[in-house]
């Protein structure tokens, strides 16, 4: 029977007394297949020797290769253990066990009634969860005095029983739920969250497939939650079978330590053939013969201690060879993982003791579960990593590109530069080639014919004194279109009059000027107005050489069909002006070619009776518009 260990009980809060009991009376026998436990204990309770026993006890498993049978060789085991009284048992007490292990199945009895029994997977139903069970179980029902345990185990593996706790809820459930959690709770919380992490990193790989890195990582987050599923779901029955659960859990492992291995390889960038080939041979290798579908082949879980020990030995060269790669090429993110795989097994060794029941408390905790955690931290720190590392490369190429910008606006500036420089000498030779032309066409044919006469003796005082008045008009025209005009022909026209003034009241003709306001032209430049000068500088000269007029009128107002009319009338005789364009002349034709230049329309009409009018329309918008020849205007 088990006994209170000395000494049996001692104070808990809130007044509650609670017993710790660490021994008891044990009894094994030999049986055949897993039968249903009785509902109440009579001739069922074995009646041979007992043995007494301290707790924990565990029973070592025996590694032995046997084909299987039905039904399989099992041992039968019992545990006896005496619940003293208790300070207070008007509450209701509860058995907690920490931790209990068997390959089969087990159930719990108060004073020969059954209160509980494992109802899951015969190989995998008390893993890692502890026991809470309540001793009393409808009201008023008497204290128990006596807990019987009965389990029934495959023959060959071990078997182990941790202390008991009887107590109140309040007095020893605290111990229940924190044990729970951190076998429990928190590994499958933990195994969730590297899913999650895994999910997320296939997503990426999904939009970038080139990085095969996040790939593997779901590969492995996922071999890691089917992996740990035995840690937390030991009690619900699944949709599969006790052998394909054991080599689900059995081979995963290995195929962690595979994934693991190829993402190290993908971190460190160094390749081991012979490592790599090895790792996948000895993986295939135990996922193939481990499988259940041949009946001749050995379970899984009956051979995991001894492929826990090739595990180990696998997984420790590959982890220590990829250490020594990452120090190698001192990558900080390999280093990290491959460190964290050799701890974790560490802790797969402390884990493979535990489960064999050898020289570790069977009362302790598997830490394997815990893997998960610093694996999903470690990608969380390499994926901030590589964001960081990410944004600082951006700020050095956009520093780089910010640099080489303002070299290229240097250069640019420095270009514009030279090209303005040019342009500016250019356009001063083009002016200075146009003056030239210009002075040339105009004062140089008007100083020649001057000259001419001189020589010849026919030039009068008169004569010349017009011809060099001429001359005069033509150098004061050249250097009023190199004055700025911005686009107003009112302020040219008036530059205009501001010079003929004078002379045309010296001859004793009347100049009126009847000028409305018009828009500016913006093609007006300075070659342009030079040619619009010299055009009503010619209408001005022919009247005053031909005409014999008293009265010169000009005009100048917006034109119906949106340009503006330049109109220049005299009251002279008139002449013919088909005849003067058919004439050898050349001043009404350089007038049109002077028109057509600048986009503009020039025509005339004359008779006797009223005189001539002058007409000449210009564009507003540009002086790229050929013009037509002349008519005569009506």
């Amino acid at each position: 029977m088990l006994q209170a260990s000395e000494p049996p009980q001692r104070a808990l809060p809130g007044e509650q007394k609670a017993v710790h009991i660490g021994k008891a009376q044990m009894f094994s026998r030999p049986s055949l297949g897993f039968t249903p436990p009785p509902y109440v204990l009579g001739a069922d309770m074995p009646g041979g020797a007992w043995k007494a026993v301290d707790l924990p006890y565990a029973e070592s498993p025996q590694v032995q290769i046997q084909p299987p049978q039905d039904p399989p060789l099992t041992t039968e085991f019992w545990y006896r253990l005496a619940v003293p009284a208790l300070a207070q048992e008007a509450s209701p007490l509860y058995l907690y066990l920490p931790r209990w292990k068997s390959d089969g199945q087990v159930a719990i009895y108060g004073d020969g009634r059954l209160l509980y029994q494992s109802d899951a997977k015969f190989l995998w139903n008390a893993v890692n969860l502890p026991l809470w069970i309540p001793l009393q179980g409808t009201a008023g029902a008497p204290a128990v005095r006596e807990v019987q345990i009965r389990g029934q185990r495959l023959r060959h593996t071990g078997a182990a029983l941790s202390t008991a706790w009887v107590g109140s809820s309040a007095a020893i459930g605290w111990r229940y739920q924190v044990r729970y959690w951190l076998q429990s709770d928190f590994p499958a919380m933990s195994s969730a969250a590297f899913l999650a992490a895994g999910v997320f990193a296939l997503g990426v790989w999904l939009w970038r497939r080139r990085e095969a890195l996040y790939l593997l990582f779901f590969v492995m987050s996922a071999v890691a939650f089917v992996r740990t599923l035995h840690y937390f779901v030991s009690r619900q029955r699944l949709p599969i079978s006790d052998e394909w659960f054991g080599w689900i859990t059995v081979s995963s492992l290995f195929w962690l330590v595979l994934t693991a291995h190829f993402f190290l390889r993908y971190m460190h960038g160094v390749r081991h053939r012979w490592l790599t080939i090895t790792a996948c041979t000895i993986t295939a290798a135990v996922s193939a013969v481990t499988l259940p579908i041949v009946p001749a082949l050995p379970n899984a879980a009956l051979l995991s201690p001894l492929l826990y020990v090739v595990l180990l030995v696998l997984g420790t060269t590959l982890f220590a060879m990829a250490c020594l790669d990452a120090w190698r090429v001192r990558s900080k993110e390999a280093g990290l993982l491959a460190g964290w795989g050799l701890i974790s097994l560490l802790a797969g060794g402390y884990d493979w003791l535990l489960q064999s029941n050898l020289l570790v408390n069977v009362e302790g905790m598997y830490l394997g579960a815990y893997s998960n955690i610093g694996v999903f931290f470690i990608f969380s720190y390499v994926v901030l990593h590589r964001y960081l590392a990410a944004i600082d490369g951006m700020e050095r190429v956009n520093t780089h590109l910010e640099q080489r910008l303002r070299e290229r606006e240097g250069e640019l500036a420095q270009s514009y530069a030279r090209l303005r420089d040019v342009e500016h000498r250019e356009t001063l030779v083009q002016e200075r080639q146009r003056l030239m032309q210009d002075m040339h066409d105009g004062l140089g044919s008007s100083l020649t014919s001057a000259l001419h006469l001189v020589r010849h003796g026919k030039a009068g005082s008169e004569e010349l004194a017009q011809v060099l008045a001429e001359c005069m008009d033509d150098l004061k025209l050249a250097i009023d279109s190199m004055e700025p005009v911005d686009a107003d022909l009112l302020l040219l026209l008036a530059t205009l009059r501001f010079r003929l003034a004078p002379r045309l009241e010296g001859l004793g003709m009347a100049l009126r000027w009847e000028v409305q306001d018009v828009p500016l032209v913006p093609w007006l430049d300075a070659a342009s107005a030079l040619h619009l000068l010299r055009i009503l500088q010619e209408c001005f000269a022919n009247i005053v050489k031909h005409a014999q007029a008293s009265c010169i009128r000009v005009e100048c107002e917006e034109a119906q069909d949106g340009g503006i009319e330049v109109r220049v009338l005299d009251d002279g005789r008139g002449f013919d002006v088909d005849a003067a364009l058919k004439a050898r002349g050349r001043g009404l034709k350089n007038q049109l070619r002077r028109a057509e230049a600048i986009g503009a329309r020039l025509s005339w009409a004359s008779s006797a009776a009223t005189g001539t009018r002058c007409v000449l329309w210009l564009p507003l918008e540009s002086a790229v518009v050929p013009a037509p020849g002349p008519k005569a205007a009506p």
